[in-house]
This record gives structure tokens, C-alpha cells and sequence, in this order.
């Protein structure tokens, strides 16, 4: 609590500048920890709180010992932002995802929770698109069954070299095969991702060419912010769109909490549990 008090102090001072009598008034450290997270689609900020409360007994982040607020972001990006500001004292993602972060930053540090969530990994479709989701899922059974789907996981994020990014993934064109638009918002690095270039990369896409090979399909890439994910669909702006899901025997989040009505999604690819970020003190 000392360390943490004199953080905020520190970044009061920085932000009022040396002297003056607004750099006489330090921050006081808030009642509730801040967390940041992705948007979620299918309940409010509000509502998501509220939701969390009744976890908090049993899961809630170390350096949240008071209580928690959760606080809605459209992107990645600007809930980095946020907590490098203080404006957020910590931020919700994926195992993997952190790893990949930390592997990039100094300044920042995994915080345990008391217990341990996990979503799934899976494709989101239009409810009208029932025999796209039913390419996919046979597309993904049968890479369970053979082994693909642990070979990529390997390839693209368990034995990936610390610090290195993900090997480009080549999609092939398949002559005389329809195509369908597949949506990457690039906000779970190393799962869905954009490189510096512009190129979408990463585990979620090497599945998803892997997937249009055996169903048949070419694939065309749309960048998208994760807000969007739900009106690219229903716009027909994309026919696919990258979905993280609460897992089906999951008791304690509900299982549409991200998923709008007309929307069905795919079976999962991959699980990853969730974990929070946040700076070292």
C-alpha cells in the first residue's frame, strides 16, 4: 500500500509539473480499482458491473482488495493507452495475449485473481449462415482429430520464440471458389492481429486458412474495430468474423453476454484463460 501511494503521488507531481500550488495536492488513491476491458456486445457497462459484483467474492484481481469497476474500451490500443496514464489501474485480457504484451513492455506486470476464468475461441456468423457454421465446425472437428490445430498452436503461440512475432500466414487463392469476408479487429495479439504493414497475422487467421483450404472457400480480410463486430455482420460487411465465447458449461458468466441476437457462433478452436495487466509498481 506504501509503494502504491507513492506511485500516485509521483504521477500527480508529473502531471501538475515542479512547484506551484497545484503540485501541493497529490492524488488519493481511489476506493475501487479501474479495470479496463473490451467492449461486450450484448450487455452495458452498467450492467457488466453489476454482473461482476456477484463474482467479486470469488474472483477478483490482486491490487483490486477493495472492490472493482469495470470500464468499457473499443480498442486495445486505447486501453493501453489508459493504463500507461493511471487512468485505469489495470486492464482484462488473455493468458496469451499478456504474455505477448509483456514480452514488449518493462513496465507492466500479470496480476493473480482468486479464481480462474476462461473463454473460448471461436468464429461468429449470421444466424441466416447456418451451413457456413456447419463448413466451420467440421472444418474444426476434423483438425482436432488429425492434429493440425495443435501443430498451429504451437507454431503460432506456445513455441514462438519470446519477443518474436508470429510468421506471416499465407492464404491461398483457390481458383473458381466463392469468397467469404472474414472480419480481424488485431486487439488479441497473438491470436487476431495486425502487423505493422497492415497485414492481418497471428494464430486466429493461420486457423482460418487452414479452415479455407478444407471447405473451399477463398478468404478476404476485413480490418475492423472490435466495437464493430456485430453491425459488420448484420451489414453483410463481413461474413465471419474473429469471437472470443463464454464456454458453454461455464456457471458464472452468462453464455450470451457477447453474443447479439442474430448471431450464432461456431464450436471452439481454442481456449485461453482470462488474466489482468497492470503496472509495476
Amino acid at each position: 500500500m506504501k509503494k502504491f501511494l507513492v506511485a500516485i503521488c509521483a504521477a500527480a507531481l508529473l502531471m501538475t509539473g515542479c512547484g506551484g500550488d497545484n503540485a501541493s495536492k497529490p492524488k488519493l488513491p481511489k476506493e475501487k480499482a479501474t479495470i479496463g476491458v473490451i467492449t461486450h456486445l450484448n450487455v452495458s457497462e452498467i450492467e457488466y458491473n453489476e454482473l461482476m459484483k456477484k463474482l467479486e467474492k470469488s474472483y477478483r484481481p490482486s491490487k483490486a482488495n477493495l472492490g472493482a469497476e469495470y470500464k468499457y474500451f473499443d480498442k486495445m490500443n486505447d486501453m493501453q493507452m489508459a493504463l500507461d496514464a493511471n487512468q485505469i489501474e489495470m486492464l482484462s485480457t488473455y493468458q496469451h495475449v499478456a504474455d505477448y504484451m509483456l514480452q514488449r513492455t518493462d513496465n507492466r506486470e500479470i496480476l493473480t485473481t482468486e479464481k480462474i476464468l476462461s473463454d473460448s475461441f471461436c468464429f461468429a456468423v449470421r444466424e441466416s449462415d447456418k451451413m457456413l457454421q456447419h463448413d466451420l465446425n467440421k472444418a474444426i472437428k476434423a483438425m482436432t482429430t488429425d492434429g493440425t490445430l495443435i501443430k498451429l498452436t504451437k507454431e503460432y503461440i506456445t513455441d514462438l520464440k519470446a519477443g518474436a512475432e508470429p510468421p506471416v500466414v499465407p492464404i491461398t487463392h483457390i481458383d473458381g471458389a466463392d469468397t467469404i469476408k472474414v472480419a480481424v479487429t488485431g486487439d488479441l495479439p497473438p491470436f487476431d492481429m495486425i502487423l505493422a504493414d497492415g497485414t492481418p497475422a497471428g494464430f486466429s487467421t493461420a486457423v482460418l486458412a487452414e479452415i479455407s483450404r478444407r471447405i473451399n472457400k477463398n478468404i478476404e480480410l476485413v480490418s475492423i474495430d472490435s466495437a464493430a463486430r456485430a453491425s459488420i455482420l448484420s451489414s453483410k460487411g463481413a461474413d465471419v468474423v474473429f469471437w472470443v465465447a463464454v464456454p458453454k458449461e461455464s456457471t458464472l458468466i452468462p453464455a450470451n453476454i457477447d453474443q447479439p441476437a442474430g448471431i450464432i457462433i461456431s464450436d471452439p478452436y481454442y481456449h485461453d484463460n482470462i488474466t489482468h495487466i497492470g503496472l509495476k509498481q
